[in-house]
């Protein structure tokens, strides 16, 4: 049995603010009500003045206990996996829509199913959660092994108001960039010239299109990405901002986007290096800005990125006239990071 105060509904606001204030609401219980009383749980008697002038009755009675929500889909898993396991779970996960993707170690893979149905109770509007392995090929694709839920890869994502249709096991597409593509957004001006030049399925080009008047060439290499660009285009209704092209960056940009770009973006961070020459080609003649993502590692992560973007564009005969944006997006591997930096180029 536990300690209760019951009082009329029509005093139960006045109540419940005059208990919580003297710290007498007991926390592990829930509140009871029935047609003319409310019941709160306390963890002792109210002092004299706590309710002073209010008619109300003690009472022992037994109230349910509050069912905690666990901290953590790990919290979960406490009793279904070894102290070692559980610690070999990673704790990050990317939500892609209603698809959970966590990158589990070779060692967890046969309490797959277990770490899945933990992921879809903790997190209620998950329908499916795979394991991923690393980015491979020119497509940036990924196996994908399924742990629980529905066997389906194509979802909706939504972030800053922008609707994406994704097909995980397709297409590459980050969840954890979604503030970066709305910082980039945030930066064009009415009436600038965009080139994205691994749009994939529109991520930055759209948010672009979206916030702002401009014209964004949007490019990528997978067909499948070029697909769903064409799709999230009509979903989001900037048909006429986005202009889509399928095929190679280089080639796309030395058949018709020599030098019509104020801004170039690059988001292909384990090949851009290989294409800065292309972003300058597609840059105005008089200069630009170019988003420059490339993954580094070592001490001075930031520094490394700097270096080896101006180091690119001046050997292309540019120079950068300023640097005015650089800093770790996103952990990519252990001792390893995903570096933007913001180029203004002469």
């Amino acid at each position: 049995m536990v300690l209760g105060v019951k009082v009329g509904k029509r005093n139960a606001e006045v109540v419940r603010r005059a208990l919580r204030a003297a710290g007498l609401i007991d926390p592990r219980f829930r509140v009871l009500r029935d047609e003319e009383h409310v019941y709160f749980p306390i963890l002792g008697s109210p002092g004299p003045g706590v309710l002073e002038g209010i008619e109300y009755e003690l009472v022992d009675m037994e109230f349910p206990v509050k069912r905690r929500r666990p901290r953590d889909f790990i919290e979960l898993l406490e009793g279904e996996l070894s102290d070692l396991e559980l610690a070999a779970v990673p704790r990050a996960i990317d939500l892609v829509g209603d698809i959970a993707v966590i990158e589990l170690p070779d060692e967890l893979l046969e309490k797959g199913e277990v770490i899945g149905r933990a992921i879809m109770r903790f997190y209620r509007n998950v329908r499916a959660v795979y394991a991923k392995r690393p980015v491979r090929g020119v497509y940036r694709v990924r196996e994908l092994i399924h742990l629980a839920g529905e066997r389906r890869t194509t979802t909706i994502h939504r972030e800053y108001g922008v609707v994406f249709k994704v097909d995980i096991a397709r297409v590459f597409f980050s969840p954890r960039l979604g503030w970066e593509r709305a910082r980039v957004a945030n930066l064009v001006r009415p009436g600038e010239v965009v080139v994205d030049m691994f749009t994939g399925v529109g991520g930055f080009a759209i948010h672009i299109a979206r916030r702002v008047p401009c014209r964004v060439y949007a490019i990528d290499i997978n067909p499948d990405a070029y697909r769903l660009l064409l799709e999230n285009i009509r979903l989001n209704r900037v048909e006429g901002a986005v202009h889509p092209y399928l095929g190679d960056a280089r080639e796309i940009v030395r058949q018709g986007l020599m030098g019509v770009a104020d801004r170039v973006i690059m988001d292909n961070p384990s090949m851009s290096h290989e294409f800065v020459d292309v972003a300058l080609d597609a840059l105005k003649r008089e200069g630009g800005t170019i988003h420059f993502y490339h993954f580094e590692s070592g001490e001075r992560p930031v520094e490394e990125a700097v270096n080896r973007f101006t180091s690119l564009v001046e050997a292309c005969g540019r120079r950068v006239r300023n640097i005015r944006y650089a800093r770790k997006v996103k952990s990519s591997a252990p001792y390893e990071w995903l570096i933007v930096v913001d180029g203004e180029v002469g």
